[in-house]
């Protein structure tokens, strides 16, 4: 005869068995489907500022202008002193950072010129296969963000088109203070004072106009959108390009940043004090990887796009430091930007460079520390070279030679140069620009031409950069992509 009451105690045994058995392969299948974080792929955060020059910064020695939080990532890693912009102007700029290519390769040749082509690999779209999450955050200026406002000169081309997922961006260039109204006292492109800027409404979050949370300081707008995606995705890798629009014109600053700077003129309290509000959104960011403890596994790099503004620069407002030049120019003073790189850990920190890089260099450097390289087209020329020797401080110097250049022929201009070793030729960027000779190593402030002097090292030195420009001139015509 069965014994019912043994039987109970036995049933219930084994249903506790088979339901913990089920929640063991439950959790073991959820475990397999949730996305797991590799060792190997650090986070990276892409910082830019806008037309900010080599001396605009505290790092660099200002000591008017306030950059606390820059001057604390410098020194909590690695200052890069001789770190140059690829043109000097944004958007050939821009998508060199992107690309790891130089901009007569890609075909952006100055601002509001074209778009970033599809061909192109970017560093997102490298990163994705890896299983990144990558977002845009700011001025993207390497193509339209609004189908319908496609202009004469440039096309629809997004983040979107591009590897990231989500983005919040600009066309171009925003008033740094309420960046929905044209400021007072503007009369140069843009709209009347107090009218709306460009519409009202020049941000689009992935594909739809931005509305809320408009007012105030720009780059607080920016950093507003930019937590929350650090926040959301803190559990897997990220890549996370944030390119501020300060301070490019229109320059403008609040109440309480300008205030900091009462002892100045009302242009430098606009221009110091916007550069202060980016600092501060900086820190922010800072603080947040902090709070998260996420900063040990986020490689943080930040750059302006080119040297100080044209007017400004000459007014004696913004600064290249001691260089000649400004932005448009080939000089030193419209190519050498402020740069550091920031990875605790990793970047021995309070360490500096003289060792010239360029924002070529972000692609190859990045696709190495999150180990993609082998995910770069064969196809495509990479002129950039991988910085994580420097940076680690493995090697003490690179080899290599760096091509600069922007293009308007409509106007005359052509501006070029070329860096080998210490020698810098360059094509000053005019009508019937002057060729030009300098010895960086005597000489960096470029103020003895030696073109003269030297008309065999001019000879190698423009040939050499005929051959780039050839090498450029077949990648842009459809070389490196497939039809």
């Amino acid at each position: 005869m069965i014994n019912r009451k043994l039987i109970r105690p036995i049933h219930r045994l084994l249903s506790l068995g088979i339901g913990l058995l089920c929640l063991a392969v439950t959790g073991s299948a959820k475990a397999d489907t949730e996305p797991r974080r590799d060792a190997a792929a650090p986070n990276v955060i892409m910082l830019m500022s806008d037309d900010q020059g080599w001396g605009d910064v505290g790092f660099n020695g200002n000591d008017d202008i306030h950059t606390p939080n820059l001057d604390a990532m410098a020194a909590g890693g690695m200052r890069l002193d001789r770190f140059y912009a690829a043109a000097p102007l944004c958007s050939p700029t821009r998508g060199s950072c992107l690309t790891g290519r130089y901009p007569f390769r890609f075909g952006i040749l100055a601002a509001h010129t074209g778009g970033m082509r599809v061909g192109e690999t970017t560093i997102p779209e490298l990163l994705k296969k890896k299983g990144y999450r990558s977002g845009f955050f700011g001025k993207w200026h390497v193509g339209w963000v609004k189908p319908d406002d496609v202009g004469s000169r440039g096309f629809y081309s997004p983040p979107s088109h591009h590897g990231y997922d989500q983005y919040f961006a600009t066309t171009s260039a925003v008033p740094t203070w309420n960046p929905t109204v044209t400021p007072e006292g503007w009369d140069s492109w843009g709209n009347e004072p107090g009218k709306p800027w460009k519409g009202g409404m020049p941000y689009v979050q992935d594909g739809k106009d931005v509305s809320e949370n408009m007012a105030g300081d720009d780059s607080c707008i920016i950093m507003d959108r930019v937590i929350p995606f650090i926040e959301s995705n803190q559990d897997q890798p990220f890549l996370a390009t944030v390119w501020f629009h300060a301070p490019h014109e229109p320059v403008v600053a609040g109440e309480e940043y300008k205030k900091r700077y009462k002892k100045f003129g009302k242009a430098r309290q606009n221009y110091y004090g916007c550069i202060t509000a980016m600092d501060e959104q900086i820190g922010r960011l800072r603080a947040k990887l902090r709070e998260l403890g996420i900063e040990k596994r986020t490689l943080v790099l930040f750059c302006s796009d080119n040297g100080p503004a044209d007017s400004l620069s000459k007014k004696g407002v913004a600064s290249a430091g001691p260089f000649q030049g400004h932005k448009h120019t080939m000089y030193e003073g419209g190519l050498l930007v402020p740069a550091c790189a920031e990875w605790p850990g990793v970047i021995p920190a309070g360490t500096a460079t003289d060792v010239r890089c360029s924002t070529v260099d972000f692609l190859p450097t990045i696709a190495h520390a999150c180990q993609v390289e082998s995910a770069i087209k064969s196809s495509l020329p990479i002129d950039g070279v991988n910085l994580m020797p420097l940076l680690t401080e493995k090697v003490e110097s690179q080899e290599r030679e760096l091509f600069f250049g922007y293009r308007r022929l409509q106007g005359g201009i052509d501006g070029k140069a070329i860096i080998s070793g210490n020698w810098k030729l360059l094509q000053e960027a005019k009508k019937d620009g002057k060729l030009r000779l300098y010895d960086l190593s005597q000489d960096p402030y470029e103020e003895n031409d030696l073109a003269a002097t030297s008309p065999e090292r001019l000879s190698a030195l423009s040939q050499r950069l005929a051959e780039i420009e050839a090498s450029c001139q077949r990648s842009r015509d459809g070389a490196d992509y497939r039809y």
